[in-house]
């Protein structure tokens, strides 16, 4: 056999293999990336169901304050209809300043603050932003992951043939979004 061939049959094969390796490299980051983005879905699908049994219990006791729920509401649907991590960051800002506005309001109120199934809510909501918080760092750190691995020579040519593009990551645009909601109801005459 011809020298020459087998020198260009062993570079076509190690092109092979490197494109292989690069495939596989990118599918399994996206796939992480997919799982992250799940798991941020799950967190603030958990958000979304408690939201309603926290307006339902500060209503009973703040009826006057019908626009506070109302807007915690319309940015509660606002969010779930967003579906890109951009649109999601930018409708979870908007709900996050909401729920703060609600607690403001429930501040005025003691005996919300004191009603068990209020304070229930709390509670779930603070576990909550922790897992929301957690699944972020994740999604994040593996969107940095892929896209470093799309952009890196020579990936970036394999991962634009084959399709795989950049992914965004899930932040905020403010700084006063960017801290958890506060679900602490302390008296103030305790401190």
């Amino acid at each position: 056999m011809d020298p020459t061939l087998l020198i260009i049959l062993g570079v076509v094969a190690v092109i092979a293999f490197a494109a292989i390796g690069i495939y596989n490299g990118l599918v399994q980051l996206s796939v992480k990336v997919d799982e992250g983005w799940a798991d941020i879905e799950t967190q603030l699908k958990r958000r979304y169901d408690l939201i309603p049994n926290m307006v339902e219990t500060v209503k009973g006791y703040a009826k006057h304050e019908k626009g506070t729920l109302e807007q915690v509401t319309k940015a509660r649907n606002m969010a779930m209809g967003a579906n890109t991590p951009e649109q999601k960051a930018q409708a979870e800002g908007m709900l996050a300043g909401a729920l703060k506005t609600l607690f403001a309001v429930a501040e005025n109120y003691p005996d919300l603050k004191a009603n068990q199934n209020f304070m229930d809510l709390q509670a779930t909501l603070k576990e909550i932003e922790e897992h929301l918080q957690l699944s972020r760092r994740y999604y994040n750190a593996t969107v940095r992951d892929f896209n470093t691995k799309v952009m890196v020579f020579p990936n970036n040519i394999f991962a634009g043939i084959l399709g795989f593009v950049k992914r965004q990551f899930f932040e905020v645009s403010s700084p006063e979004e960017r801290e958890n909601v506060k679900v602490s109801f302390e008296d103030k005459a305790e401190k």
